[in-house]
């Protein structure tokens, strides 16, 4: 049983226990025409495991990044926590209901966003869209106002509101996806590859965007992408997925944590050049005054290496970064 907040609010957003989904399909058979048909008429299957027994919670108001290689799992997992598909075992529970047995229920309190399909009627304009929709979610008059009102103004779409979707730019129109995917003000949303093909620009915008309404307005986010920078700069949080299972589940530092194994000190220095050679080290970037050093932590230590540069040479400015997240998480994919 979910456990409540003294105000009522559910503090777990999501439940999932031993969750499994399989998917069936026929066995190629290879042989004479006889037994092609044999196999026709009774086709042998195979069973393919998309999630296996996979268990996680997330509280309300959590940023959660769902991640892994193409064929992890992820999108087969979000269609089962959004009631599209039914699961195979386990169990889910969305603000405490079951979401394949209270479709009704879940649809008007999540939010489901897939990056390559659109909700928008491409040859309308946008505000009719938001229309059609307002009347599906069964939105009252004000309330739609109100709520258009402040998403238009938060994700700046009031320029094109009035233009049809087809005469949008990638950009504008995931703007535009993401108010409508918003409109009937979801508890819970399911973001699956956001920024999926938009320019670095429009990207910055849309997750900084997501970050700020789900801020202010608590919402729960679990977001899947491929862009480390939407991990990044959205979410808190980490579940990783490889062959169906989850393979870590912590906090997005707590990976950093665990998995660094390198750092990066970038030098500026009086000389336009510096050069050496020591263990654990690889200059990766030299331009006049400026250097940067990778270090192998498995090999040397940080302080080892800046006692060395600094006995060595005029050291005016240092830095010392941590790799960037992706390859944390290629690292992490190697063991």
């Amino acid at each position: 049983m979910n456990k409540k907040r003294e105000n009522g609010i559910i503090e777990k957003s999501i439940i999932v226990k031993n969750l499994s989904k399989y998917f069936y399909s026929t066995r190629p058979y290879k042989g004479n025409l006889l037994k092609k048909f044999k196999n026709y008429i009774l086709p042998k299957y195979e069973t393919k495991i998309a999630v296996n027994n996979i268990s996680f919670e997330i509280k309300s108001g959590e940023r959660v990044a769902f991640i892994g290689p193409n064929g992890a799992g992820k999108s087969t997992t979000i269609k089962m926590l959004a009631g599209i598909t039914k699961q195979n075992e386990g169990s889910i529970k969305i603000l405490g209901k079951n979401p394949s047995k209270n479709r009704s229920f879940i649809s008007y309190k999540i939010g489901v966003l897939f990056g390559q399909t659109s909700q928008l009627w491409q040859e309308l304009p946008i505000i009719d869209s938001f229309k059609l929709l307002s009347a599906i979610y069964n939105i009252s008059k004000i309330e739609f106002q109100e709520r258009l009102n402040r998403l238009s103004k938060l994700f700046k779409i009031d320029d094109y509101i009035y233009k049809n979707a087809n005469e949008l730019s990638l950009g504008e129109r995931m703007r535009c996806e993401i108010v409508a995917c918003l409109l009937h003000n979801p508890s819970v949303i399911f973001f699956d590859e956001p920024t999926i093909g938009l320019d670095i620009t429009s990207k910055a915008i849309i997750r900084d965007l997501i970050k700020e309404l789900a801020e202010k307005e608590n919402k729960t986010l679990l977001l899947t992408s491929h862009d480390t920078d939407d991990i990044e700069k959205v979410c808190n949080r980490v579940i990783i997925m490889n062959e169906g299972k989850i393979v870590f589940d912590d906090t997005l530092n707590s990976l950093k944590a665990k998995y660094v194994k390198k750092k990066l000190i970038t030098i500026i220095s009086e000389e336009p050049e510096i050069s050496f050679k020591e263990k654990g080290t690889n200059i990766i970037k030299v331009i006049p005054h400026k250097t940067q050093i990778e270090i192998d932590l498995t090999l040397t230590t940080i302080n080892k290496v800046i006692s060395f540069i600094i006995s060595k040479f005029n050291i005016k400015d240092l830095t010392i970064e941590n790799p960037p997240l992706e390859d944390i998480i290629e690292d992490f994919y190697k063991k």
